[in-house]
């Protein structure tokens, strides 16, 4: 298998993680709250990175240079974007988090172009508006909220600050980060965001088993992310990501029972042919 399709198959199963983690992130609410739930998913995803980085063999003495890029990633992309992801779980249905959650090709494209000179073919572009146009008619619903622009709210614009936060880490971890084993640069994430956390939250419980298996998820998920990242471009990661709604859709119907309309069932059909893109054969 070459890198470029074992990459696509690493951030096909973190979609697959990250579309069970507003799952049970909401199930986790039932006798918690977001920020409890944050701090403990973080310490979570922290020791099943330990775990993984010594199975992997992973030097966990870092170079100097590296120190900052890894603190940005867990300010920004962890105790800032992580966190106001989870408080807009707890208003808005699953399959918007996700889909909104995951609409980085825009901007990691911007960043990309300006910072890692990535070049994009017709494959690329083709996969990254199959997956946008898929994004659109999943969060707008149906046609008339679409033409008339009802496709959000406070919850849906707090998701979209925490995908141009998470975009800029995507960013860093590729250009700075790519050669650092996957395991390593998930545990100081989290363990930087765990001990930020502890520090500004003084007292914290486990109040169920959903928060110790948001934490697994997302720890799997980091790692599968991670390792998808170093084979693949900035762009086609982040769009390749959008497969999450198609899994989300299905597991928040039978878990939580939240229903779609036909046109987000349309909207995921699209993801599909993103990807056939996106599997083609293309300049790396």
């Amino acid at each position: 298998m070459n890198a470029k399709n074992a990459g696509i198959i690493f951030i096909l199963c973190a979609s697959l993680m990250w579309a069970l983690e507003p799952v049970l992130a909401k199930l986790s609410y039932v006798n918690s709250n977001f920020i409890n739930t944050s701090v403990i998913r973080a310490i979570a995803v922290a020791l099943f990175a330990f775990i993984y980085a010594i199975f992997t063999k992973g030097k966990f003495v870092v170079e100097k240079k590296s120190i900052p890029k890894l603190v940005y990633i867990a300010i920004v992309g962890t105790v800032f974007a992580d966190l106001i992801y989870f408080l807009a779980i707890s208003k808005i249905a699953v399959i918007n988090a996700v889909i909104i959650g995951h609409m980085q090709p825009i901007f990691v494209m911007l960043f990309g172009f300006f910072l890692l000179n990535e070049k994009l073919t017709k494959y690329d572009y083709g996969g990254i508006f199959a997956m946008i146009s898929s994004a659109i008619l999943i969060t707008g619903k149906s046609m008339h909220n679409i033409l008339s622009l009802k496709i959000g709210s406070f919850g849906d614009a707090l998701v979209l600050i925490a995908t141009i936060s998470w975009a800029t880490t995507a960013i860093v971890a590729r250009k700075y980060l790519r050669n650092m084993n996957a395991g390593i640069i998930t545990f100081y994430r989290f363990s930087i965001a765990s001990i930020i956390f502890l520090f500004l939250i003084h007292s914290i419980k486990v109040a169920n088993i959903y928060q110790i298996l948001v934490g697994i998820v997302v720890g799997a998920g980091t790692i599968f992310y991670y390792e998808g990242l170093k084979r693949i471009k900035a762009a086609q990661v982040s769009a390749l990501e959008l497969s999450s709604p198609f899994f989300a859709s299905i597991l928040a119907l039978i878990i939580l029972h939240e229903f779609i309309t036909i046109l987000q069932v349309v909207g995921i059909l699209l993801l599909f042919s993103g990807i056939y893109f996106f599997s083609k054969k293309s300049h790396d």
